[in-house]
């Protein structure tokens, strides 16, 4: 951020702290989720080996290295657990008790069943299996209102289970993750409306937010299912960063597979997913397929297209 402030050549204020934030809250993001094991770390082992160590000395240096790298993982998990855990916190002070009170965490099978009753449930531990065609009908007819509230929920769905679970959390939860991004909007646009240049930046930094936030619950639900098929997770989770509908591709199947693990963790009954299983069949798709075969592969799109025969394009083959 700094860098691209102070030495951002010919571009404008706006345009370096535009690119600035952006980099600058990737990195960090990058820098909280990546491991910090590096091929550096085995370097003085290697170098000594050379120089006539035995056996036992190598083997003795590798269980020194093997617990500075689990030290370091430690601190590292601990360095995520708190910020995510103040962030929180944080913005969950900016929220009115009514409210909070509303959206409090609840046992599981405190909710109703029927449909009414799952769409204004409070999140709950295990959290609560909210398929594709319940999100949808969420969505749409409140032009995507409700979504807000399927996002704030699920964020803090995990964000309670991984607590419970681990004792430390890799997100922010439903306040921190959902509320600075509404903030920001709120600040923002009125801002651009009366022409200040801050108010771009404002708007940017929520959505570069959300979005960092996206990326991340695409993570974590690929953590979670792999305890249950042994896998890799069903998620490319880079696919967030795609621009429409390709982005719409990897969000749809987050719903669906978060909401079959809810699921099975709560031992509730299957039911058939028509939206998933049917009309849109890439959503419920397994295993997960690279960005060239969903495009070389129209049998997995609609449901009109599942006899059509797969493209034959070489750039589409991997």
């Amino acid at each position: 951020f700094f860098l691209f402030l102070v030495r951002g050549g010919q571009l404008t204020m706006r345009t370096r702290l535009r690119v600035g934030l952006c980099w600058g809250g990737v990195i960090f993001w990058l820098s909280l989720h990546l491991s910090p094991l590096t091929v550096g770390s085995f370097s003085p082992v290697v170098k000594k080996f050379s120089s006539g160590l035995t056996l036992n000395e190598i083997s003795t240096k590798s269980e020194i290295t093997k617990s500075e790298t689990n030290s370091k993982e430690k601190k590292s998990k601990a360095l995520i657990h708190e910020f995510c855990y103040g962030t929180n916190e944080f913005w969950k002070k900016f929220v009115i008790k009514p409210v909070r009170d509303y959206v409090e965490i609840r046992e599981a099978g405190t909710a109703g069943t029927d449909i009414l009753s799952k769409l204004t449930a409070p999140p709950e531990v295990p959290g609560i299996s909210r398929p594709v065609w319940l999100t949808i009908l969420g969505s749409v007819p409140t032009a995507l209102g409700w979504y807000g509230y399927y996002k704030f929920s699920v964020e803090e769905e995990l964000f309670q289970y991984e607590l419970q679970e681990e004792g430390c959390v890799t997100g922010c939860g439903g306040y921190g993750t959902l509320f600075p991004f509404v903030y920001g909007v709120l600040m923002g646009f009125p801002m651009k409306l009366l022409g200040l240049e801050l108010g771009d930046l404002i708007v940017e930094s929520a959505a570069l937010w959300i979005l960092l936030g996206q990326v991340n619950l695409y993570r974590r639900v690929n953590e979670l299912t792999s305890e249950l098929d042994g896998g890799e997770g069903q998620l490319h989770t880079w696919w967030a960063l795609l621009p429409p509908p390709l982005d719409v591709v990897v969000g749809l199947r987050q719903v669906h597979f978060l909401s079959e693990y809810w699921r099975i963790k709560r031992g509730e009954p299957y039911e058939k997913d028509i939206v998933a299983e049917e009309l849109f069949p890439f959503i419920s798709r397994t295993p997960r397929f690279t960005l060239k075969e969903f495009l070389r592969t129209p049998s997995m799109w609609f449901w009109f297209t599942k006899e059509w025969e797969d493209f034959d394009f070489e750039i589409l083959k991997d």
